[in-house]
């Protein structure tokens, strides 16, 4: 057993490391350019230029130069003949920009309503609902499931230039809500075939309390005064089990019986189980859990971001993101702190169904409102969501082998190429 002063030790550690990222973050953003179009509102053309000059490898970048400095001009001028308003509400009297929003909005909605940060805050804990005993394998397995998340975020870097915004975001959001649904029945599974406790378990006088009405493992933990006491599985199978009471806030024994101090438990071999039931289906939430985070980490966990980052005419940009952000951090809130009392309220596979509807409900907002934007520039975007919905739906593999115009260096001239077209010069 750690004693205070190591535990505090180890945390401090803990929360040590976590300035690495920070630092690697922070020198790596000594290096990063201003924005060109920045650089262009504020006057300051000749940087502009040669920042563009050095993002794109080449000297000649007149024409997207001008192309920018056209853009801002006229965004500038749009500002000024819509008055003095705040931003904010000039965008609910633009119906592009007002749309743009909502998808902005939107995405970071369903983002936090299929419940990532509950995943991600409380891993350990859903490792142990699903039926994971030891400590150190609950640790190593919620490092494991990090290392996951982590992992296949590069996957998104390479995917998103290669099949689109739109197409990346809805394929991720379909794996997400198929792996809630695993993880749903793995833990409905895990309650339908609990094992019963032993006939004996109303010993101790545990007949006057709550813990004597249950008759499973999975119902007398979902108890939080109740805690699962039994004989170590003999072939993974619990013997004598009983419902023994336990206190809310020292749930590690319990209050009466065999399991009733730490040093009883460790002498005769029992588990004392306040957060878990053994159940041979714990493969089943696990294997839902790895899944999600597979599918979340390239598309539902960037896409959100990087697609408000390009919605918005420069005018609105900021307020844009302001409102996305701000819809995406209260629902982190609201979703994280009603996950426990969730799981108590409506058990934990009610939990995970309610966020797989979410889920299903925010992918046809994005089946219907949310365009690509894979290979169109900033300017472009700005009317993009001025076109009808028909225009949106168009389907994001079809639009993958559309014909797309790219600028090639020729004798020091940009001249217009379509890939698809063997005889451009």
């Amino acid at each position: 057993m750690l004693s205070k002063c190591s535990i505090l030790i180890l945390l401090g550690y803990m929360l040590g490391l976590a300035v690495v990222p920070s630092v690697v973050q922070f020198l790596g953003m000594l290096f990063m350019p201003e924005s060109p179009r920045w650089l262009v509102i504020k006057n300051k053309g000749d940087k502009a230029r040669r920042i563009l000059q050095t993002i794109r490898g080449q000297l000649d970048v007149e024409e997207e130069f001008e192309g920018i400095h056209k853009s801002c001009m006229e965004d500038e001028i749009e500002l000024q003949n819509k008055g003095r308003s705040a931003v904010f509400i000039q965008i609910f009297k633009t119906p592009a920009v007002a749309r743009a929003l909502l998808v902005g909005c939107g995405l970071q909605m369903t983002q936090q309503l299929v419940g990532i940060n509950t995943v991600m805050y409380y891993t350990a804990i859903i490792i142990r609902m699903s039926g994971v005993k030891g400590d150190r394998t609950t640790i190593w397995l919620s490092a494991f499931a990090a290392g996951v998340k982590c992992l296949f975020t590069f996957l998104g870097l390479f995917l998103v230039e290669k099949i689109g915004r739109r197409l990346l975001t809805l394929g991720s959001l379909i794996g997400v809500i198929i792996s809630l649904i695993l993880l749903a029945v793995g833990f409905q599974l895990t309650s339908l075939q609990s094992y019963p406790l032993s006939p004996t378990h109303y010993v101790d006088g545990n007949n006057s309390t709550n813990c004597s009405q249950y008759s499973t493992c999975y119902n007398c933990i979902m108890d939080i005064s109740c805690g699962a006491c039994y004989t170590q599985p003999q072939n993974y199978i619990p013997v004598n089990i009983s419902c023994l009471p336990t206190l809310y806030n020292n749930p590690l024994h319990s209050t009466i019986g065999q399991c009733k101090s730490k040093s009883s438990i460790d002498s005769v071999g029992l588990v004392w189980a306040y957060d878990f039931c053994p159940t041979k289906y714990a493969w089943v939430p696990m294997t839902g859990l790895i899944l999600y985070l597979v599918f979340f980490a390239p598309g539902m966990g960037p896409m959100p971001w990087t697609i408000n980052s390009e919605i918005y005419p420069l005018w609105a940009r900021s307020t844009g993101n302001a409102v996305a952000t701000f819809v995406n951090w209260t629902l982190n809130l609201l979703i994280s702190i009603s996950f426990l009392r969730l799981t108590e309220n409506i058990t934990p596979f009610g939990t995970f169904w309610l966020y797989a509807a979410f889920g299903m409900l925010g992918y046809i907002f994005l089946y219907f409102l949310l365009p690509e934007t894979r290979g169109k520039s900033l300017e472009d975007i700005d009317g993009l969501f001025a076109q009808p919905l028909h225009h949106t739906m168009e389907s994001p593999i079809s639009s993958y082998y559309q014909k797309s115009v790219q600028y090639v260096h020729i004798r020091g001239l940009n001249r217009d190429a379509i890939e698809s077209d063997p005889d451009s010069p």
